[in-house]
């Protein structure tokens, strides 16, 4: 661990500002356990990204994403998206301080920065599948690679109402708030929905596709879901009344979503959503808001070296 050189891509604004306030302790922190590090402050949305690609130009191979998963994602996009070095010579892990947090929760790492910082010296590396996801905005096709899970539908309906919303949506139970006042006024579009030779045609309340099997601080929305097996771990919510969605909610956190008949499980290398009839479909990924389908989702089998516990 001590003869790796790191760089720490800092949002300041996670978890409503607290990575901020916490900084400077953390940089003392790692300061005094002898860790070679340097620290970048993101200044917006997608400037995490445009750091980690000028600092792979600049010799940097070691990335700590500092705050929740939107700044995950976001790191890790910049290591995935450029072709100046190969996958193989990067090294990706996350300092917990936002919202969902929910990357760390699959791989067990500590949200106090004391037990943070022991994990982060006696660590290991792994590798984790990549997803990516093409879809539209008023800019035209994108493309943009997720680490945990990405949702269309519902997530994305929820997703841009958090955007929309903007700190205000910095804990656990005001996100928590947001999903149930979205219930209220979602209305399930149609989709035509094909992957690994298999098609439907319904209204669908969502499509979640992950890599990693928790989201939304804590959801198990795709609950089979292996980080390294190859697959797109699918899940396909038919329509749903809100009444239903109720009742299914706490088993949103136990992963037994799929006793009731309108949701299925599936694992696919490649799926494809398109909106029925005009209908709007929106997209998020890793919690993010992004745009709209058609869409296209795949996956790329261990793209990504992590630093674990």
């Amino acid at each position: 661990m001590a003869e790796r050189r790191w760089l720490f891509v800092v949002n300041p604004v996670a978890g409503n500002w607290k990575v901020k306030q916490a900084w400077p302790q953390i940089e003392k922190r790692l300061e005094a356990a002898g860790v070679d590090f340097s620290f970048r402050w993101t200044e917006g949305p997608g400037h995490a990204t445009e750091l980690v690609r000028e600092a792979i130009a600049a010799g940097y191979r070691n990335f700590v994403a500092v705050g929740g998963d939107g700044t995950g994602n976001e790191v890790a996009n910049g290591m995935l998206g450029q072709e100046e070095v190969p996958a193989d010579e990067l090294l990706f892990t996350l300092l917990p301080i936002g919202t969902g947090n929910d990357w760390v929760r699959q791989n067990k790492i500590p949200n106090k920065i004391s037990d943070w910082i022991h994990f982060f010296r006696n660590g290991r590396i792994a590798r984790q599948d990549a997803g990516w996801v093409q879809y539209c905005t008023s800019e035209g096709e994108q493309k943009r690679f997720f680490i945990n899970v990405m949702g269309l539908g519902y997530d994305g309906y929820v997703a841009k109402a958090a955007a929309a919303e903007g700190g205000k949506v910095a804990s656990k139970l005001s996100y928590l708030l947001l999903v149930f006042r979205c219930m209220f006024s979602y209305r399930t579009p149609g989709m035509h929905i094909r992957f690994d030779g298999q098609e439907l045609q319904a209204r669908t309340y969502a499509v979640v596709a992950g890599i990693n099997k928790f989201s939304g601080g804590g959801f198990q929305l795709v609950p089979h879901a292996q980080p390294d097996d190859g697959l797109l771990a699918l899940t396909i919510a038919r329509r749903l009344s809100k009444i239903e969605v109720l009742l299914l909610s706490p088993l949103f956190y136990t992963g037994w979503i799929n006793w009731h008949p309108a949701i299925s499980l599936h694992d696919a290398t490649t799926v494809s959503v398109n909106p029925l009839n005009g209908e709007e479909v929106l997209v998020e990924a890793d919690g993010e808001f992004l745009g709209k389908a058609p869409a296209r989702i795949g996956i790329v089998p261990g793209a990504l070296r992590i630093w674990v516990t």
